[in-house]
């Protein structure tokens, strides 16, 4: 079983960057995709980003042009670049993996890091 492990988080000002880092016990390769969701508080997890095995990638529109995700392979991690943050940008984010089986798939989480964009 893969275990997935962000880090990256922290507080920022308005307008500042951060990158997030998912970092994977195991070979990201097999992975049909992977994603970044981010948590408001009392909300339900929501799609940030995602990238697929061939690179393909997509955003929410909130996020579309301010952030990207991207993946190392060769080191078996998956980031996010944010850029031109903002307070609405505020959540705990999750990294999270995704393999195909015979039916359905498995989804794999990571602990979550916390964002916090000051105004």
């Amino acid at each position: 079983q893969v275990q997935l492990v962000e880090s990256g988080g922290g507080l920022v000002q308005a307008g500042g960057s951060l990158r997030l880092s998912c970092a994977a016990s195991g070979s990201i390769l097999g992975m049909n995709s992977m994603a970044w969701y981010r948590q408001y508080p009392g909300k339900e997890r929501e799609l940030v980003a995602a990238i697929v095995r061939r690179g393909q990638t997509n955003y929410a529109s909130s996020v579309s042009g301010r952030f990207t995700i991207f993946r190392d392979n060769a080191k078996n991690t998956m980031y996010l670049q944010m850029n031109s943050l903002k307070p609405e940008d505020t959540a705990v984010y999750y990294c999270n993996g995704r393999t195909a089986q015979a039916v359905g798939f498995d989804d794999y989480w990571g602990q979550g890091t916390q964002v916090t964009v000051s105004s």
